[in-house]
């Protein structure tokens, strides 16, 4: 028998199978190990096919099977082989993102549970305790263990080494002397067990509107083939509520679904929503797990004891079997797509294993993302909205306040007058509040004001953000690289230091100073490092325990919380004016998700928008919750400019620690492209812009120059940025990396 093999840790030019003999016991998807190269050094592979004969010459035996615990599927193995060919990733990055973190290592990450009990009759142990001569137990500690286990029967090990006088060593003299028993047993460790199921007991109540949306949705579900509807829902429109109906069908069916969640912090409310409704048949998987909890999460997926997988992206990689529905709420979402090899996003994976199971995928956003809608209004995907909120709560009031009217009336601070009017009556009435501004930190700049200059990140081509921790520090939030606050400016050494603009740090301090009795939760990168820290915070803040919950975008999306009636957006142009097609699209998306979190309950609410340009469009409509006015009006200026959803874009990186090495290596990238362009791929569309530096050049002392290309993206058009990739796999002081419509423009 002979296998092929991909090897997990093989560079882009060779990445490619390798054909080697193989015993009876290795199958197909085992993680193997295998002797490579003229050294015979042993190397972790993949096994992806098995045959009876091999042209090769010289081959060589497989060494081993590294472990079968962690073998990949059938399906899993051609989720990697999509992966490598979408993505133009290696094999070995593809399997290293289908598996949890951990499983090709060598030492496996297995917990036992070790359980105690008698070995002997109860009157053979009394005979014991109390016999005087040499057969009875003289230890206090082992007549301890003894008596614990006579009254309550078998117990954990840890309980019983946890208690007063006794130690490992009084239970392993009892072993020896055939008294007790100790058994190990694998432990499965799951953060989310103990929620009692409760389906039955809580039939889901449907509004018309709620209930013609499921029909159509159901109907698609049930048609048995491979299908994709966008749930369109103005925010607090009750779509978690058809997604459960529709996740209820599937498991009645006998299949399974997979739900996917845009931000960690997303997480508490949806598993607490859903695992109290199906227990602990919900896995749970998202990056704040341990890497031990994260691989037992996927072992209860494999050996079946899961029907529903709720996560972030990682978790559409679910070993699930018999898959019926895969919903991504918050379609829109930038946290889907990832920005390491391989950069796939969650709806491409989705979609593929949607086709290859015959599953519906659902998506689900009240601001979906244009290419979506673009497919909803084009038929490709079936739209199905929802256009009122649930219980007949309306959507909250927003006012725009014009911050150059505050500076001209002399306040200063990042909170207006008609906001600070606002939290004061919310205190008042014992409600409670949402603050969202996008920067963390105290100060985003700090510059001398002798010579002018901004203190930058040493290996950065970014400034540097004040933070108030530890007496003061800089911080960059590239590379994070950490330097005590100074004192004077390191390039003139003059003492005038000047802290310009405001994160969620400042905002905090000021909350704090103007209303000293309202008690205030800040939610960011910065507090949120802790295991379980959303967890927490959320909790406390649903539970009363803080009136103001301020923080970064985590606070502004997907969140429902009853009493919340203001919320206040600090600064609304932070992403407006970045140099990004998507910046409009992104920035409508944000104000209408964080405005959507105030009034979800019959007491209504208010959102007070701060802004530095109140009559911009994009901000208006986003205050009106208008949705398909600004689509309408955005593509059609994408149209013109053939931006997404009329085009593909890709873009080219190179990176290198040496300025000059980068700017020979783009210009070779430059003029292979051009050429094959011309020739071989001269059939093709392409527009080519750049090379150009990247909008932050250097980035932890790497320096970065880019080009974009304008196409359709196809097999032949991905064959040729692989023709790159394989190119510039041999440059020693270079590295490309491609990645096919990228989250900035």
């Amino acid at each position: 028998m002979y296998c092929e093999v991909y090897l997990t840790d093989a560079p882009y030019a060779i990445d490619r199978p390798f054909d080697y003999e193989c015993p009876t016991d290795v199958s197909l998807g085992n993680i193997v190990k295998v002797p490579f190269g003229r050294n015979n050094r042993y190397r972790t592979a993949v096994v992806v096919a098995l045959k009876d004969s091999s042209d090769g010459e010289n081959i060589k035996p497989v060494h081993s099977v590294l472990s079968s615990r962690y073998s990949l599927t059938g399906e899993m193995l051609g989720l990697c082989k999509f992966l490598k060919e979408h993505t133009l990733c290696t094999f070995g990055e593809a399997v290293r993102t289908v598996l949890p973190p951990g499983a090709l290592s060598e030492t496996e990450n297995i917990r036992y549970r070790k359980t105690v009990k008698l070995a002997a009759s109860s009157d053979e142990i009394e005979k014991r305790l109390a016999a005087a001569s040499r057969a009875g137990i003289r230890s206090e500690g082992q007549r301890e263990v003894l008596e614990f286990l006579l009254k309550n029967g078998e117990s954990d090990l840890q309980v019983l080494r946890d208690l007063p006088g006794i130690t490992l060593a009084h239970i392993n003299a009892l072993s020896e002397k055939g008294l007790v028993s100790v058994s190990a047993e694998e432990y499965i460790r799951n953060p989310y067990s103990g929620y009692e199921a409760k389906r039955a007991e809580e039939p889901i109540e449907l509004t018309d509107e709620q209930s013609a949306a499921y029909g159509t949705l159901s109907e698609l579900y049930s048609d048995d083939k491979a299908r994709a509807a966008l749930l369109f829902g103005v925010t607090g429109s009750g779509k978690t509520k058809v997604i459960m109906s529709l996740i209820d069908k599937t498991l009645d069916d006998g299949k399974r679904a997979i739900m996917l969640v845009p931000e960690i912090s997303l997480t508490p409310q949806t598993v607490g929503l859903f695992c109290h409704r199906y227990g602990e048949r919900v896995a749970v998987i998202h990056s704040s797990l341990s890497q031990g909890e994260r691989l037992d999460a996927w072992r209860r997926i494999e050996r079946g004891d899961v029907d529903l997988v709720i996560g972030t992206r990682s978790a559409i990689f679910a070993p699930l079997e018999n898959i019926g529905f895969i919903v991504i709420d918050e379609e829109h979402e930038h946290t889907y797509k990832s920005e390491s090899d391989p950069k796939y996003h969650a709806k491409d994976v989705a979609a593929y294993r949607c086709g290859r199971t015959g599953a519906m995928m659902l998506l689900a956003s009240a601001t979906p993302s244009f290419e979506s809608f673009y497919k909803a209004k084009s038929g490709t995907y079936t739209l199905v909205p929802l256009r009122k909120r649930y219980g007949g709560v309306h959507l909250p009031e927003a006012l725009i306040v014009d911050m150059r009217e505050e500076l001209r009336l002399g306040n200063m601070t990042p909170v207006s007058k008609r906001l600070y009017e606002s939290l004061t009556s919310v205190g008042e009435r014992d409600e409670q509040a949402i603050l969202f501004l996008n920067r963390r930190g105290y100060s985003s700049q700090v510059q001398c004001r002798d010579c002018g200059e901004v203190i930058q990140c040493p290996h950065c081509s970014v400034s540097m953000t004040y933070h108030t921790e530890r007496g003061g520090r800089l911080m960059c939030h590239m590379c994070g690289m950490i330097l005590p606050a100074p004192r004077s400016c390191p390039s003139c050494k003059g003492e005038k230091l000047s802290y310009l603009g405001f994160g969620t740090q400042k905002l905090e301090s000021e909350l704090e100073r103007i209303l000293p009795d309202m008690r205030i939760l800040r939610m960011d990168a910065d507090t949120t490092g802790a295991k379980s820290a959303y967890d927490v915070m959320l909790e406390d803040f649903r539970a009363g325990r803080a009136d103001i919950l301020l923080g970064t975008q985590m606070v502004a999306k997907g969140h429902d919380f009853p009493r919340v009636t203001l919320v206040g957006v600090a600064l609304a142009d932070t992403s407006l004016y970045v140099s990004d097609f998507r910046a409009a699209e992104r920035t409508f998306s944000l104000l209408t998700q964080v405005i959507g979190r105030a009034g979800r309950a019959k007491d209504g609410g208010v959102a007070v928008i701060q802004t530095y340009s109140p009559t911009n469009e994009v901000i208006k409509l986003a205050c009106a919750q208008d949705y398909e006015r600004f689509y309408e009006s955005e593509i059609a200026v994408r149209r013109e400019l053939s931006y997404p959803p009329f085009c593909d874009i890709v873009r080219l990186t190179v990176v290198s620690d040496d300025e000059r090495e980068l700017f020979d290596a783009v210009k070779r990238l430059s003029d292979s492209l051009k050429d094959k362009i011309a020739k071989e791929y001269s059939d093709l569309p392409f527009a080519v812009f750049g090379p150009f530096e990247a909008q932050v050049y250097k980035v932890n002392e790497k320096y970065r120059m880019r080009m974009t290309v304008k196409c359709r993206l196809s097999k032949r058009t991905r064959e040729l940025f692989g023709e790159l990739l394989a190119e510039f796999s041999k440059e020693r002081r270079a590295t490309l990396s491609v990645d096919f419509n990228p989250l900035t423009g």
